[in-house]
């Protein structure tokens, strides 16, 4: 399997992993939900999860991964709010959980390139 289906196979399956993740445990996505968006965190949760779900089946198929890559960047960067709002409520958390939090904030740009690689190879 040439490498560039392995990459895209892979942004995908975390893609869908997160969108599961959402529904399974939506609570600890609820806490990360800025509050300057209307409705309710859990409505946020669910809709981010379905998007992820929507998203990372669109880079699994062969067919659709040039447009999912291309929604995969751009909800890698939809959601960095939710990360500055993470690593700003888990400033005083112990230093293994705060660093976590703040290295959640870079990490957005080496996934945004990698949906971009993926767009690129489709």
């Amino acid at each position: 399997m040439p490498v560039r289906s392995l990459s895209a196979r892979a942004l995908g399956g975390l893609l869908v992993g997160a969108g599961v993740a959402h529904f399974a445990a939506p609570r600890q996505f609820d806490a990360i939900v800025p509050r300057s968006l209307p409705g309710s965190p859990r409505a946020w949760t669910y809709a981010s999860g379905v998007a992820e779900l929507a998203v990372g089946a669109a880079v699994l198929a062969p067919r659709t991964r040039a447009a999912g890559a291309l929604a995969a960047a751009g909800l890698f960067a939809a959601v960095f709010p939710a990360n500055v709002k993470m690593a700003y409520d888990w400033r005083h958390r112990p230093s293994p959980w705060r660093e976590a939090a703040a290295a959640r904030l870079p990490l957005q740009v080496p996934l945004v390139l990698w949906a971009l690689k993926v767009r690129r190879n489709a």
